[in-house]
C-alpha cells in the first residue's frame, strides 16, 4: 500500500477544530482552536499547531505548543480562548489574534493579540484589539487576518447574542472588518465596516453567524465564513480586501445538506453542528477546511479538508465529504483503515445534530470516541453505539481485486453487517457477541473502479467499530 492520508488528517487523539491554513515558507501551518476529548466546553486547551510540507500533505508534524491561557495576563485562572488566525506582519513577526473570554460582561470579551518571531513560536503577549465601542453591533469573535502590500484587514463578528452581555438580537449586524495600523497590529483604523449581514436580500438563510476567514485567489477576494444554518462554510466574493462582498454559495456541509437525498439534518449524511476554517492554496490546487462533531457533542471537534475547484468565473461549487481528503485520489481498497476514518455517519432515526450546549444522549446514535482520557499519543478512536440500522459510510475506495472484506468489532452485538455500495449489496458479515475486538470477515462481490462503501448492522445489541480490511 503506498502512503495515503484521510480525514480527518491528524490523529485520533488530536481535537482541532476551526482550522486555518497557512503558508509560511516551504511548510503549510494549521491553526486552530484546541478542544479537549470529552471537554466540558468549547476550547478548553492550549493552542498548537501542526504542519505539513508544501509538496506532501499526507506527512504532518506536531510542532507543540505555540500559546497558552496562562501567559494572557487577563486570563486569571478563568476563560477560553476561541478560533485564532496567523499572519507574516510588514515588520516580518508572525502575529496570531484569537478571541478571548474570561468573564460574563460584554467588555471581557475581546479580541487580543500575540507575536512571534517563527510560525510555531514562543508566541509573546502583544495587546488587544479596542473593539469595545463598537461591539454591541459586532461581537469580538472568531478573529481572522489578512496583509497584503503593507495593509493589515482584522475581520469578526458572531450573529450571537446575549441579554447578559448587554447585547440584543435587533443591534447585532454581523461580519465586520476593520483595518489595522500595521505599525502596532492593534490600533483600529476608522469605524468597521460590515462583510456580510445575518440575513437579508442575496443571502437569504445563509446569513453571517461567524468564522471569519479571508483568501485572495486571482484578482477576487474571498470571504469564507459560518452561516447562521450552522453546519456549513459559505462564500463572498469581493474586489477589496474590505468589500462590498456577494453572497456565492456553499462551499461544504458537514451533512452533505443541500447535495442529493441529503435535505436538511434529518436526511444528513453526518451528525451536524457548527463547523469553521479556511481556503487552501498549495501546488496548484484549492482545499477548504472545515471541522467534524464527535463524542455525541460539540466540544471535541477534529479538523478535515477536501479538494475544492474555482471555476472561470470564480464560483466554488459545493463539494461532498470523503474520507480521502487530502490524498489527492480514492484510498486503495487494500490492508486495513480506522473505522473512525468514515465520512458519513447515521441512525435509523432521528435529527443528526450534536449541535446543543449538552451532550447528546446516546440513544440510537452511533458516535466517533476515544477510550481513557484527553491525551497527545497513543489514538483508538473508533465508532462506539453502534446498533440496528446504524451506517457507517467511506468514500472512496479504488477497487483492484479485493475479493473478501473483514470488520474488526466488539461487543454484544448478534446480526448481519451489510456492505453496499449506495446502490448493490456487495458482502454480508454475519456478527457474534464478542467481548474483545474480533474479526468477522465474508466474501466481497465487488468490480473494479472507485465506489464507496456503506456499512450498515441489523441485529439486537451495539457494538464498537473499530476497523475494516480488504484482501
Amino acid at each position: 500500500m503506498s502512503k495515503q492520508i484521510f480525514n480527518p488528517y491528524l490523529p485520533g487523539f488530536e481535537y482541532i477544530p476551526d482550522g486555518e491554513p497557512h503558508v509560511f515558507g516551504d511548510r503549510v501551518y494549521v491553526y486552530g482552536s484546541h478542544d479537549k476529548f470529552n471537554g466540558k466546553t468549547f476550547c478548553m486547551n492550549d493552542y498548537v499547531t501542526w504542519s505539513a510540507p508544501v509538496n506532501d500533505l499526507k506527512d504532518w508534524r506536531y510542532e507543540g505548543v505555540i500559546w497558552k491561557k496562562a501567559d494572557d495576563p487577563n486570563y486569571k485562572g478563568r476563560g477560553s480562548m476561541y478560533a485564532p488566525d496567523v499572519c507574516l506582519a510588514p515588520d516580518g513577526k508572525y502575529y496570531i489574534y484569537y478571541a478571548f473570554a474570561p468573564g460574563i460582561t460584554r467588555k471581557s470579551w475581546a479580541i487580543r493579540c500575540a507575536v512571534a518571531d517563527s510560525p510555531t513560536g514562543p508566541f509573546k503577549y502583544h495587546g488587544e484589539v479596542n473593539l469595545y465601542p463598537y461591539s454591541k453591533q459586532f461581537l469580538p469573535f472568531d478573529p481572522a487576518v489578512y496583509v497584503e502590500d503593507g495593509r493589515v484587514w482584522l475581520y469578526y463578528g458572531s450573529a450571537m447574542f446575549f441579554p447578559v452581555l448587554g447585547v440584543s438580537k435587533k443591534k447585532i449586524m454581523g461580519g465586520a472588518v476593520v483595518e489595522l495600523d500595521p505599525k502596532d497590529m492593534l490600533t483600529v483604523m476608522g469605524k468597521p465596516k460590515q462583510t456580510l449581514p445575518v440575513g437579508g436580500e442575496g443571502i437569504g438563510k445563509h446569513g453571517f453567524f461567524e468564522a471569519s476567514s479571508m483568501r485572495k485567489i486571482k484578482d477576487k477576494y474571498y470571504f469564507v465564513y459560518s452561516s447562521t444554518i450552522g453546519h456549513e462554510l459559505c462564500y463572498a466574493t469581493g474586489d477589496k480586501p474590505d468589500g462590498p462582498f456577494k453572497f456565492g454559495g456553499t462551499i461544504v456541509s458537514i451533512g452533505d445538506i443541500g447535495l442529493g437525498k441529503h435535505k436538511d439534518v434529518k436526511t444528513a449524511s453526518n451528525y451536524t453542528g457548527n463547523t469553521h476554517g479556511g481556503i487552501l492554496e498549495v501546488n496548484g490546487k484549492y482545499y477548504i477546511f472545515y471541522h467534524r462533531q464527535t463524542n455525541l457533542h460539540c466540544y471535541s471537534r477534529q479538523d478535515c479538508a477536501e479538494e475544492i475547484e474555482i471555476a472561470a468565473d470564480g464560483s466554488i461549487k459545493q463539494v461532498e465529504v470523503t474520507s480521502c481528503g487530502l490524498n489527492g485520489k480514492p484510498l486503495e481498497a487494500i490492508g486495513k483503515y480506522e473505522a473512525r476514518i468514515a465520512c458519513n455517519l447515521w441512525s435509523k432515526k432521528g435529527c443528526r445534530f450534536y449541535g446543543g450546549l449538552f451532550k447528546s444522549p446516546k440513544g440510537c446514535h452511533p458516535y466517533f470516541t476515544q477510550s481513557g482520557a484527553d491525551r497527545e499519543n497513543n489514538p483508538d478512536q473508533y465508532i462506539s453505539n453502534f446498533g440496528d440500522g446504524a451506517t457507517a459510510g467511506f468514500k472512496y475506495f479504488e477497487f483492484d481485486g479485493a475479493n473478501k472484506i473483514s470488520v474488526e468489532v466488539c461487543g454484544k452485538a448478534n446480526g448481519v453487517m451489510t456492505v453496499t455500495d449506495g446502490v448493490d449489496t456487495l458482502a454480508e458479515i454475519d456478527i457474534k457477541p464478542c467481548k474483545t475486538n474480533t474479526v468477522y470477515s465474508a466474501k466481497l462481490n465487488v468490480e473494479n473502479g472507485v465506489k464507496p462503501l456503506y456499512f450498515t448492522y441489523r441485529g439486537k445489541g451495539k457494538l464498537d467499530f473499530k476497523s475494516i480490511s480488504f484482501e
